[in-house]
Order: structure tokens, then sequence, then C-alpha cells
């Protein structure tokens, strides 16, 4: 397959997780080789590109930002986040066991491949792990805020998703809906409100410039660590996608009914429980995301050069 077709399909599962709570699409690019290669173009401001710039050497540009991986990545992305908003928004409204069961079984195997990429594995390491699992459970259970919708605010939310987004194991949407900006960004996606996506893409662009840095820096000096709290947060927030909960009390946000009081319960457990309905089919879907992901990082999307 082409490199740039690879790395355009890559940009499609991203986006896709990009969009749903819970789920990472910088964990979809853990999962498909191509993390250390985005994150080192993202870096890429720094005294060299500012002297080819002002050597107006745009090819060497071209070269020092990897331009060519990060615009077919940055298309897939678009495409994807455009195409799959609505849809997937649906089947949450609509199919929300099945759509959490599938998450539920992608985030797990994503969890397994994380681990594998820490080498030296402690009692340092496993402590880290420990924290991020408590972090993100107490993430997971926080009830969704309200704020006022301005222009300074669709900024910050852009800032603050992006930087979570390339980030393994934390989900951009999931901090949306805590920041009680989901609706309103995706929203502004499928009715294509130019002034919000604008704002936001301002945001976004900002944030991938300065946190990417920071992040090369702590993979490069701290990686094991980093790895291990990244894999925890992601394990932790499990309990956001276990398909099987009551929801004890709700809270309308705009036109977007939240679930804020949620009970985990067993299958077997609920109101009307239906065999294969409410068991059956909803572990058919776990199962899907845990050989999907493995599916996709061995055999349809090895790693991409």
């Amino acid at each position: 397959m082409i490199s740039w077709v690879k790395v355009y399909l890559s940009g499609l599962l991203m986006g896709m997780a990009d969009i749903v709570p819970g789920v990472s699409g910088g964990t979809m690019a853990f999962i498909l080789g191509i993390y250390d290669r985005l994150i080192n173009a993202l870096s890429g401001v720094n005294k060299t590109s500012m002297n080819l710039l002002l050597k107006c050497d745009f090819k060497g540009l071209w070269n020092h930002f990897d331009l060519g991986f990060l615009l077919a990545l940055g298309g897939g992305i678009v495409t994807s986040i455009v195409l799959f908003a609505q849809i997937i928004t649906y089947w949450l409204a609509t199919y929300p066991t099945y759509l959490w069961s599938f998450f539920f079984g992608l985030i797990l195997a994503s969890s397994v491949l994380l681990l594998k990429q820490i080498d030296d594995f402690n009692v340092r390491i496993l402590l880290v792990l420990f924290l991020g699992v408590g972090a993100g459970s107490v993430a997971s259970v926080l009830v969704p805020a309200e704020f006022d919708v301005t222009y300074s605010m669709i900024f910050f939310s852009g800032v603050v998703a992006i930087c979570a987004m390339i980030l393994p194991g934390i989900s951009g949407s999931f901090l949306l809906l805590l920041m009680g900006m989901y609706e309103t960004i995706i929203t502004s996606i499928k009715s294509m409100q130019l002034d919000v996506i604008m704002t936001f893409g301002l945001g976004a662009l900002i944030g991938l410039m300065s946190f990417s840095k920071l992040l090369k820096w702590l993979l490069s000096t701290y990686k094991a660590l980093t790895l291990a709290f990244l894999t925890g947060v992601m394990l932790g927030a499990l309990t956001k996608v276990w398909p099987w909960k009551e929801t004890l009390e709700w809270r309308h946000v705009g036109e977007k009914k939240i679930p804020i009081i949620e009970s985990l319960v067993l299958p077997w457990h609920l109101e009307n429980f239906h065999f294969v309905g409410d068991f059956v089919f909803p572990m058919m879907c776990v199962f899907a995301g845990l050989i999907g992901v493995f599916l996709i990082n061995y055999i349809f999307l090895p790693k991409v050069k």
C-alpha cells in the first residue's frame, strides 16, 4: 500500500477515536505505530526551523516538519470527523450499550499494547500505573460543568482538547464533555459553523505547538513512567465506557441530555434483563473491539514509515 494512503487511513481511524468521549486519538496513533513520528513532526518549531524560514528554504521546512506526513494524517482526521461525527453521535444515542461495549474492548486492548511499550517494569512503574488508574477513575466520575459559550471559551477548549487528543489514554472529547463544550463543538462541525470551527482550530493549533514539545521531552526522558501513567489513566477511564449502567440523574446541557450520576451494574442486574440483547451482543462487541485493535496493529495497518 502506498505510504501516504496508509497515513491517510491512520488519520481516519484517529479522527473516529477523537470523536468519542473516552477514546483517544493518541492511543490510536500508538496502535498504528505512528506516534513517535507524529510527536517529532509536531514539535519541530525550534532554532533549526526558524533558520530555515529566514533562509526561505521551503523544501527544508517541508522535510523538517515532515509536512507530507502531517497533511496526509490531518486530511484523514478532518475527513473522519466531518463524515462520522453525526453517525457516531447517532449510535451513541440509539445503541449506547453496543457502542460502549465496542469501545470498552478497544480501550482494554489498547492498554495492553501501551504496556508492551514499557521495557523495564518495576515497582516504581507499577506505583505510577496505579496512580494513573486513580486519576482516570476520578476523571471518569466528574460531573460535566456548564460554562458560557464564548469565543474565548471555545479557544480554550481547543487548546485543552488537542493536548488530550495527542496523549495516549486521555480523550479530548471526554474533556470537552466535562467542560460542557462537547455539544457545542460537535454541533458546529455538523452544521459547519465556521466561526466556531476556526476559533476552536486556532486554539488547537497553539495547543499543539506548545504541548508537543513538553510531551516529546517527557517521552524521551521518562518514557516508561509517562507510558505507565497514561496507561493507568486509560484503565481507570474504563469505568466511563462500562456498557451496563443505570442512570440515576440527568442534566440538560443545551440540547444534550447528559447523565451525571450513574450506577455501574452487572448486565444480569439490569431491569428487564434480556440474555441475548443485554449480554451476548454486548460481549460480541467487546471482543470485536479487542480483535479490531490487534488486527489494526499487526495486520491491516502495520508501522507507517
